[in-house]
């Protein structure tokens, strides 16, 4: 059906360019753009079918664009805070890709994470939230920062009262809901500002999508290669990554000791939530959205770059070694996801 479409739009355009043209040489031209549609090659026409990754969808265009404003302004409201000093825009400086570009966030009164931040853009496309997965929606997981005692240390009860003291919240909220500031209230109004949070339209979404000149042999190597190493079978869906977990150590044990600040009680990650043996050090898949945005990367922050993040994958994953010429490719295909959003590179 699309291999149709796609074959209907070039005979519209073609008629369009030549509307004086007989009817016999349109019939002859409809013949040639079938004939090019079974025979073409698969680097024309295959890709766009049946691959792992999906594009990322437009963002939406029927949400209240006042509710999306109250929930901006509360993504930057410091009031979240127990000492007033930190929103959630401090680590996800949306600027630079949603992320605060630190190996772990700094919380209240200088007090340092052991984890780091994951970028809030295309957030609302995940079904499990934080690298352990310990938020089930959107909504919960705006409430994990607000209560940690290193991000930003408040509760609801101390959040809605400061909110409620400022006459303009109150009538915000009057307008856009049936009673004034609470719990749900702020995590649904934050929740919508992040659901327009979204990367559409990256060189790669329009690969995707028919338009083969929106990259370049390289980079179209580099996604081949990423198929071809395996990299796929956990990064992939519209977020080229995020939708399930795994252990770093597939293929070759990863010294976790080395790679965790020894005054720290170690991270198992997703075991703190479970409590099961199978899921110690086992954290979320991460998307590969935007990433040459979000460095550091993994869980800890611990690799700085893209080049050593698909090195240390293929070898402690996949059990390969990525020969550099490789590594370059891949990496050119991951730039390639980097979509566009008016808050980006503001």
């Amino acid at each position: 059906m699309l291999r149709m479409l796609r074959m209907l739009r070039m005979f519209r355009l073609a008629v369009n360019s030549y509307n004086s043209i007989s009817s016999t040489f349109c019939l002859a031209l409809i013949l040639f753009l079938f004939a090019i549609n079974v025979s073409a090659s698969p680097e024309v026409f295959s890709h766009l079918d049946n691959e792992p990754i999906i594009p990322i969808p437009p963002i939406p265009s029927d949400i209240d664009p006042e509710l999306v404003q109250l929930g901006k302004k509360l993504f930057r409201e410091p009031r979240l805070s127990a000492n007033n000093t930190i929103a959630c825009i401090n680590c996800h400086v949306l600027s630079i890709g949603g992320v605060d570009g630190t190996a772990v966030s700094i919380g209240i009164n200088g007090k340092k994470g052991k984890r780091n931040a994951p970028s809030v853009f295309n957030s609302s496309l995940h079904s499990k939230w934080f690298w352990d997965g310990s938020a089930k929606s959107l909504e919960e997981q705006i409430g994990g920062p607000i209560h940690n005692p290193v991000e930003m240390g408040s509760d609801w009860p101390e959040v809605i009262k400061k909110l409620s003291n400022d006459p303009e919240y109150v009538k915000d909220f009057l307008k856009l809901y049936d009673s004034a500031i609470t719990k749900d209230n702020i995590t649904h109004a934050i929740s919508t500002f992040e659901r327009t949070l979204l990367t559409p339209d990256s060189p790669f979404d329009r690969y995707l999508k028919g338009d083969i000149t929106a990259i370049d042999k390289d980079t179209a190597d580099g996604y081949r290669l990423f198929k071809s190493y395996g990299c796929a079978s956990c990064h992939q869906g519209a977020l080229v990554g995020g939708n399930m977990f795994e252990k770093i150590g597939i293929a070759k044990p990863f010294d976790w000791g080395s790679q965790n600040d020894k005054n720290l009680i170690p991270d198992y990650g997703r075991f703190h939530i479970s409590g099961e043996d199978e899921h110690k050090f086992e954290f979320k898949v991460p998307s590969l959205r935007n990433v040459e945005l979000t460095a550091p990367y993994f869980h800890n922050g611990t690799v700085k770059t893209l080049e050593e993040a698909v090195k240390l994958m293929g070898e402690y994953q996949l059990g390969r070694h990525i020969p550099d010429k490789d590594v370059v490719k891949i990496v050119l295909f991951l730039r390639a996801l980097t979509g566009q959003h008016p808050e980006l590179n503001q």
